[in-house]
């Protein structure tokens, strides 16, 4: 109920979006954590040509982000939102009528140019409709996204007793309606022009800034490890359990801890110092999270919980601190290329994992926990730099303290 109540308080846009996003996550995950089994089993595709379609639709939007980011500055959010989700429905909808490997290609390519496009404008639009409450904002997104995350699967594993087809529809029809929805519902906004001569001069200024970039590096701990929820800890759950549906428990515990713990976490650490500080503090349990199973297999759902409790904290101090690097009019770059990097970073950091699980039980787990406090120390170094801005609350927090010590 409280979360209701709170999301009751945004304006409509903010309301929309935060509903969009459980539908966004529902429809993805209930096709996507099934799709190679699909083109494997289903369709008799090698390992290798599944490896191609699915590495298709990452590159696409991974890569991609930039663009989606850039258009959301040039030509408003609102309208890059809904597009993405249009391209979402007719890439799922391939997928649901095509066999053959270049409707696949394409299915993958309009899917994953859907996501790059509307992430970074979703965000871009949130932090600038949600004003001065954008912590509490990017909290309830995450609460909603948590849910549709565990949403999706769930019915996604129920439409596949009927078939393959009938889920990727599902998922389609899912994104058809948010389509209409924010087409109808999402308010248009007006877009200041950046001052800059073209995108690449935007591209330009926000690469110039050395603080945001360094932030971006030293942030792909969080990314490297929140993707360890689909590698690492599902495979550790089945191993500790000799269970397949414990990899379902990791979602489960994610979803009950958001929907308990988000708000107040966020609320409770929004009025106690810089937000840098509880970024890093984040990512150091995150890190810490991965500790645990080494003294036990039967561990490894501590090690989500503890998981989720870093993500928690620090994520929503990320999204807002992103759009304080620069101009409000290039918001959407900003998020662009910090998605960018983190979707760099998340390819290379389940390598290395991959890598790691291959060759040794416990290495694994090490490399994560080291990953996790070497990013938390990376942004605790960049904020006792003066490297990282400051939101208003935290300023006069800071007054306060250096006046009381005078």
């Amino acid at each position: 109920m409280k979360t209701w109540r709170e999301m009751r308080a945004f304006p409509l846009a903010v309301q929309l979006l935060l509903v969009n996003q459980l539908g966004v996550n529902t429809g993805f995950y209930l096709l996507i954590p099934y799709l190679a089994t699909h083109l494997g089993e289903n369709l008799g595709m090698s390992a290798a040509v599944v490896g191609i379609v699915l590495g298709v639709r990452n590159l696409s939007q991974q890569g991609l982000f930039i663009i989606g980011g850039s258009a959301s500055d040039r030509l408003g959010a609102r309208g890059v939102i809904i597009a993405g989700c249009a391209l979402r429905t007719v890439g799922f909808g391939l997928f649901a009528l095509g066999d053959g490997l270049p409707v696949l290609l394409a299915a993958s390519v309009l899917s994953g140019l859907a996501g790059a496009l509307f992430n970074p404008a979703v965000r871009a639009y949130l932090a600038q409709e949600s004003g001065e409450r954008k912590a509490e904002a990017f909290a309830l997104f995450n609460v909603f996204a948590t849910t549709g995350a565990l949403i999706g699967p769930l019915l996604g594993s129920a439409l596949l007793l009927v078939d393959f087809r009938t889920s990727a529809l599902t998922a389609a029809g899912i994104f058809a309606v948010l389509t209409v929805a924010q087409a109808l519902v999402l308010p248009a906004r007006k877009v200041e022009p950046s001052g800059n001569s073209g995108v690449l001069g935007d591209w330009r200024e926000v690469l110039g800034n050395r603080a945001f970039l360094a932030f971006a590096l030293a942030m792909v701990g969080m990314f490297t490890l929140e993707n360890q929820l689909y590698l690492l800890l599902p495979d550790g759950a089945r191993q500790a359990t000799g269970w397949d549906g414990a990899a379902g428990l990791v979602f489960l515990i994610g979803t009950v801890a958001n929907l308990a713990l988000q708000l107040r976490i966020t609320r409770s650490l929004k009025s106690r110092g810089d937000r840098a500080r509880w970024i890093a503090a984040g990512l150091a349990v995150m890190g810490l999270a991965f500790l645990p199973p080494l003294l036990g297999a039967p561990l490894v759902l501590l090690s989500a919980l503890l998981l989720y409790l870093g993500i928690m904290i620090a994520s929503p101090f990320v999204m807002e601190l992103i759009p304080r690097f620069g101009r409000p009019e290039l918001t959407g770059t900003y998020f662009g290329i910090f998605y960018v990097v983190s979707g760099i970073a998340a390819a290379v950091g389940n390598a290395v994992v991959g890598w790691a699980m291959d060759t040794g039980e416990n290495l694994p787990w090490l490399c994560c926990a080291v990953v996790g406090l070497a990013s938390a120390g990376g942004v605790a170094w960049l904020h006792r730099r003066g490297a990282l801005p400051r939101t208003a609350e935290a300023a006069k927090v800071a007054e306060v303290t250096e006046g009381s010590r005078a």
